[in-house]
């Protein structure tokens, strides 16, 4: 695609800026490598940067249950040079369950669209002796206070995942909560540091296929093309247990419209891409745009209800 190019008028000057985008445009990641925000923002960074006709430049900036990068981003200047590649967790649950948050993510940014949705899987370390979440759930009947459970965050909706678990059960397991996001906790149930957890088929999928990891069920409402052996939780007993982790494209309050148009349209054309979408499936993430930077803000807006809910059922708080 050639250059894209448009002159905005500057609101003090009336002058016209530079066309944009002129110069690198970064997208901050608020978790470490090898998670799913990572592997989504990898994917879609060269087709991106072809489109808009400059580089993409992938920020890794982890901690906090992704709360350092939101503020990094949200703090930004709003000119559409700094991108943030938010998810279900940093947007819509933190605030919830971090009470003395600096950003606001419904006022400090502006949704530009969702990206993909991706199921969560629950997995568990090869030599866990359960196959299964009945069987997983016995276990933890019969050992009060031993099985721990790992999660990308206090924060994180994989968290809040296995608090809903442990609420239907009455399960008395141990939390422990990991630095930088998906992949460091996935990283440690792998090395045996924790039993089972709840995180996205994302960061997951390629160690269950290499048998670093037991796949016991998935938690979207249909089976997953990349599993089709393991059940989903409906199909476990839990017909009311089906959620996934949206992750989407926000830039800080204040940018201009224009500038927000343009990214939505560049955006959603390459998720459209068959290559992206291909890697993306192959990954255990799908492919899922908006219809409008205003459709997904209404998105975000629903479900910062809904798991503000949770969170105050579950009495769920940083640890």
């Amino acid at each position: 695609m050639k250059f894209l190019v448009f002159f905005v008028a500057l609101l003090s000057t009336g002058v016209t800026a530079q066309p944009y985008p002129s110069k690198p445009v970064r997208i901050i990641i608020p978790f470490a490598p090898g998670g799913a925000s990572d592997f989504v923002g990898r994917i879609m960074q060269p087709r991106l940067g072809e489109l808009l006709g400059q580089q993409i430049v992938v920020e890794n900036r982890a901690g906090a249950s992704g709360n350092i990068g939101v503020e990094a981003a949200a703090k930004s200047a709003p000119d559409g040079y700094t991108l943030f590649l938010g998810n279900i967790g940093t947007i819509a649950v933190n605030p919830a369950v971090f009470r003395n948050l600096q950003i606001n993510p419904l006022t400090d940014f502006v949704a530009v669209t969702q990206v993909v949705d991706v199921p969560s899987v629950l997995v568990a370390h090869p030599g866990f002796p359960a196959n299964s979440v009945k069987e997983m759930v016995a276990q933890a009947k019969a050992n009060p206070g031993k099985l721990n459970y790992g999660s990308p965050g206090s924060g994180s909706v994989n968290r809040l995942e296995m608090e809903l678990l442990r609420m239907a059960e009455g399960l008395d397991m141990v939390h422990v909560p990991y630095k930088g996001g998906a992949g460091p906790a996935v990283a440690g149930l792998m090395g045996g540091e924790t039993h089972v957890m709840f995180t996205t088929a994302a960061s997951a999928i390629g160690q269950v296929r290499g048998g670093k990891l037991k796949l016991l069920a998935v938690t979207s409402a249909k089976r997953m093309e990349q599993a089709p052996a393991a059940p989903t939780m409906a199909e476990s007993g839990y017909p009311d247990f089906v959620t996934g982790s949206w992750q989407g494209v926000f830039v800080p309050a204040g940018t201009l419209r224009d500038v927000v148009n343009l990214l939505f349209k560049t955006i959603t054309q390459a998720m459209s891409t068959p290559e992206v979408v291909e890697r993306l499936g192959k990954g255990g993430a799908e492919v899922v745009t908006s219809q409008s930077p205003a459709a997904f803000a209404e998105l975000v807006a629903a479900e910062t209800r809904r798991w503000a809910r949770v969170v105050r059922e579950s009495n769920a708080t940083p640890d």
